[in-house]
């Protein structure tokens, strides 16, 4: 009983050794972007994924050239924002029901409330777990900035 204790043990650590090393070939890191939103202003990716986890970088609401700020008030630029986001996933064949994490980051948590009416209309159903913060700037002085990750089907 013990030897096929210790021989079925033997197995399962080899099994899993052999599956994390070509496990860990399929989980390169492979940078993507679109052309339906600002291309990326500094050095960084639009979207990075690995495995079938896609980290999308912060959006902020620029026009599309990236040039200018674009919306004054927390609506507009929130809906801006999860316009991009919504380009960037069906770029990579997935929508709002794939993100699983979302980081929002607020000018002022004051606009929290019509912020998050703008955002419900974007994450119908099981909407994806998500941090809120106010922070004391964002690039170009705008209202908000939101990353997600989502997980490819």
């Amino acid at each position: 009983m013990k030897m096929k204790l210790s021989s079925l043990l033997m197995a399962f650590v080899a099994g899993m050794a052999l599956y994390v090393t070509v496990g860990a070939q399929d989980l390169g890191k492979k940078i993507h972007s679109t052309d339906d939103l600002y291309p990326a202003v500094g050095p960084y990716s639009q979207m990075v994924q690995t495995g079938n986890l896609v980290f999308l970088a912060g959006v902020i609401p620029l026009n599309k050239e990236g040039t200018e700020v674009q919306g004054e008030t927390i609506e507009e630029q929130t809906r801006l924002v999860l316009d991009y986001i919504g380009a960037k996933l069906s770029s990579q064949g997935m929508g709002f029901e794939d993100v699983v994490m979302s980081n929002v980051y607020m000018q002022d948590l004051n606009d929290f409330g019509a912020m998050n009416a703008i955002y419900a209309e974007y994450f119908h159903t099981d909407p994806p777990a998500r941090a809120t913060v106010e922070v004391a700037r964002l690039p170009r002085d705008v209202l908000i900035e939101i990353a997600v990750i989502a997980a490819k089907p």
